[in-house]
């Protein structure tokens, strides 16, 4: 690999959104201390990675990715020193954290915007984008007007409340306002944000998960510019943090990673992508028709398709790296059944580049609806408080009162809990575990071994081989299948795979991991 960090060969990630994870200090929000409590669970579990959704100062209209401050860590989850303690404690137990680096926006709270909306002339006046009048909203992006005595209109990047940063434009369409990427007026963005990079790498943090990765440069249809910016990026990485990595929430990974130089790229949910295909996809009447449910009789090339151009696409550059789940989608339980989602991991934790897995996805949490908060509208439910144990009041997240909560907890009797599965060997917990163990005691299960396709049927069978003599083989359906490729000596089974006349008969929902 390119000059990739040697320990993302080996990475299996946690998610934590840290205001729901645990309550260290009874307040009803989640919090660094409470977070370090449970580093030994995440690692117990097999994960030697966290990615931790946005813990700087925040107004928190959209949990945290609406950044006031990007040198401090918000109140409610602790210190700078805690933070410091996070990457100590983690790093002793040989595990990285990776933080959520938000690079499009700010808070419109944020000291540069407020003095970008002054109506002279100062050094943040270019940091946003702004019409050059205070009637201007051109067509194709979302503007605000009327909110600054600065006579111009403002352009967002996402919500109300989420200016866009000013990283200039490939293409110009109106010169009056519009600025060159390459102008030397938004070259200080892209310094400031490296300042914040250093900043935290400096203090022990081991890289960025990048939201919003592909929005910096407007008018830029084909990412070129924006990829440009993200060199120089890893070009500094390079040559003052070689251990370092950054993950870009990108969903387009040639691009992202061949182009843009990320270690990594996120696949998400998006339509025709993996993720979608293996666990989401619905048809138009709401019919799950996903490859790991198993009455779609789904077929395995068209999952695999498109993730396998992209793959080789991408081969000795980067990582994709498929997630289970993750704070904007509702959560995996809801589309899957344990059953099927037993399956699922086998695959999320057997394929190349680094797997991430959200909270709470190890032990089945449910999506539960509620009422929004923070910007998160119908992903609210997913974002709910883990669930640590039995006891009451809130299954171990917080001693707060419930009317306290970040969010409430499953209340429901058989509402999954951490304690109560460690406990059973039988448990998703357990299995989850058991995978992510060996996978980090092969190697050819890691990162940036080989994949290659050894079966690959319309009738759901699956078989692909990770590097020399590592094979995994699926039968994802309620019926029974026959396979071309014959077991060798069995590492994991789910299910059931016997010899049948040259060939393999696969019991339903069958998953086996094998050598030859």
């Amino acid at each position: 690999m390119n000059n990739m960090p040697r320990w993302f060969n080996d990475a299996i990630f946690y998610q934590v959104y840290p205001q729901s994870f645990c309550d260290g200090n009874g307040d009803g929000v989640g919090d660094f201390v409470g977070l370090i409590s449970k580093l030994d669970y995440i690692k117990q579990t097999g994960f030697n990675a966290l990615w931790i959704n946005p813990c700087f100062d925040s107004p928190f209209k959209d949990a945290g990715y609406d950044v006031r401050n990007y040198f401090k860590i918000a109140p409610r989850y602790g210190t700078e020193e805690d933070a410091r303690k996070l990457f100590e404690e983690a790093h002793k137990r040989g595990m990285r954290v990776l933080l959520d680096l938000v690079p499009g926006h700010t808070s419109d709270k944020c000291r540069w915007f407020v003095q970008s909306a002054k109506p002279y002339r100062n050094r943040y006046s270019d940091r946003y984008i702004w019409t050059n009048s205070g009637w201007a909203r051109p067509e194709g992006y979302n503007w605000v007007t009327g909110n600054a005595d600065r006579d111009g209109t403002y352009m967002l990047n996402f919500f109300l409340n989420q200016p866009a940063l000013n990283y200039g434009f490939n293409k110009i369409n109106d010169p009056s306002w519009q600025i060159s990427y390459k102008d030397k007026r938004v070259k200080p963005t892209l310094r400031a944000m490296m300042k914040v990079m250093r900043f935290w790498l400096d203090r022990g943090a081991d890289g960025f998960r990048v939201d919003m990765a592909d929005s910096l440069v407007k008018n830029d249809p084909d990412k070129s510019a924006t990829a440009s910016l993200w060199r120089k990026v890893r070009r500094m990485l390079d040559a003052h943090y070689p251990e370092a990595v950054i993950v870009s929430e990108w969903c387009n990974a040639p691009v992202a990673i061949n182009k843009a130089r990320f270690h990594g790229d996120f696949l998400l949910h998006h339509g025709d992508k993996l993720t979608d295909h293996a666990f989401y996809k619905r048809d138009e009447a709401g019919k799950s028709v996903a490859y790991f449910c198993k009455t779609a009789h789904a077929s395995a090339h068209d999952m695999l398709r498109r993730y396998v151009e992209e793959l080789q696409a991408t081969r000795n550059n980067g990582y994709i790296c498929v997630i289970s789940g993750n704070h904007d989608v509702v959560r995996l339980s809801e589309f899957l059944d344990e059953s099927e989602r037993r399956l699922a991991f086998v695959f999320l934790l057997t394929l190349p580049g680094a797997p991430f897995v959200y909270y709470g996805d190890e032990i089945g949490m449910r999506y539960i609806p509620q009422r929004s908060k923070e910007g998160g509208f119908h992903r609210t439910g997913s974002r709910t408080p883990m669930q640590w144990n039995d006891e009451l009041p809130n299954c171990g997240f917080s001693s707060a009162p419930a009317s306290k909560l970040y969010l409430d907890v499953d209340r429901r009797p058989d509402a999954p809990c951490a304690e109560r599965q460690m406990k059973d060997a039988s448990s998703l917990w357990s299995l989850v575990r058991e995978l992510a163990l060996l996978r980090h005691s092969r190697v050819d299960l890691q990162a940036e071994s080989d994949f290659a396709v050894e079966e690959c049927s319309d009738d759901g069978v699956l078989c692909y081989r990770r590097g020399e003599r590592t094979f995994v083989l699926f039968n994802p359906t309620d019926q029974e299948r026959e396979s071309t490729v014959l077991v060798g000596k069995k590492l994991f089974e789910l299910g059931s795979a016997t010899s049948n006349n040259g060939a393999t008969l696969l019991a339903p929902q069958t998953a086996v991991i094998f050598e030859k």
